[in-house]
């Protein structure tokens, strides 16, 4: 069973003993502030419970060359709106960088070279998607855990935020750019990469390129396309919605594992 079906029973059983009954339609459960600290700490009893499932080095489910799909369907955004990633587009990533900052003693910033030249692994896992489909491939990318070390993470960083070129919509105040986030247990998990190759080639635009998050332990929506700048942070309460996602922030769970 995964977090958000577990969270949305977790959630359900705790809002009829506070009595939420009393209230009608969805749009006042979500605007009661009460309703939304009881839904906040079933995510974090969910956390909890699947912390103690799962080991820390505990590996999603790796697959054969020949389980891998004919077509991998690109998720959620295909083609960025935004001028200054379609001219990376069209200069093919030559001046690209990932810039790699906050609560880090060692900023980074890297080219599409740099992150090849860095530890890698190559994993066939498949790839859940919320909306009920699923895709097997093979990603090739540098893994995110030692990248991290060379940074020097602060100890009092909680979280790995990652900022990407898409948005979802047109709000002057950023809103609506696509942003994800991940616990540090599974930013130095040794299946969290950051990929630049999906069955044996370059990502393409559709899937991601230059770089794209995969976290194989998360659902689809954590797989965050496009990354540009990834910061180490203690908490994203204060980041657009201050839920940790772009989706969190529209009622997904934080903690979307598998």
């Amino acid at each position: 069973m995964n977090a958000p079906v577990i969270n949305r029973r977790l959630a359900a059983g705790l809002l009829a003993s506070a009595g939420a009954a009393a209230l009608t339609g969805c749009d006042k459960l979500s605007e009661n502030a009460s309703v939304q600290k009881v839904i906040g700490s079933a995510e974090q009893l969910t956390i909890a419970s699947q912390r103690l499932i799962l080991s820390p080095g505990q590996f999603a489910p790796e697959y054969k060359e020949s389980d891998i799909s004919p077509w991998f369907k690109p998720n959620g955004t295909s083609d960025p709106d935004d001028e200054d990633y379609a001219n990376h587009v069209q200069a093919g990533f030559k001046d690209w960088k990932l810039e790699v900052g906050g609560l880090v003693e060692n900023p980074l910033s890297l080219s599409l070279d740099d992150i090849k030249a860095r530890p890698s692994r190559t994993q066939i896992t498949r790839h859940d998607c919320v909306e009920g489909w699923s895709c097997i491939g093979k990603w090739t990318g540098m893994m995110l855990g030692p990248m991290l070390k060379e940074a020097k993470v602060k100890p009092e960083a909680k979280y790995i935020l990652f900022r990407c070129a898409d948005s979802l919509g047109d709000a002057d105040d950023g809103s609506d750019d696509y942003y994800e986030s991940i616990s540090m247990v599974d930013a130095y998990h040794p299946q969290t990469l950051l990929a630049y190759a999906l069955n044996g080639k370059p990502l393409e635009v559709a899937h991601g390129a230059p770089i794209r998050l995969r976290a194989e332990r998360y659902l689809g929506y954590k797989q965050a396309k496009y990354v540009m700048k990834i910061e180490a942070i203690d908490s994203f309460a204060h980041i657009h919605g201050g839920h940790g996602g772009y989706w969190e922030d529209r009622g997904y769970d934080w903690y979307g594992g598998i």
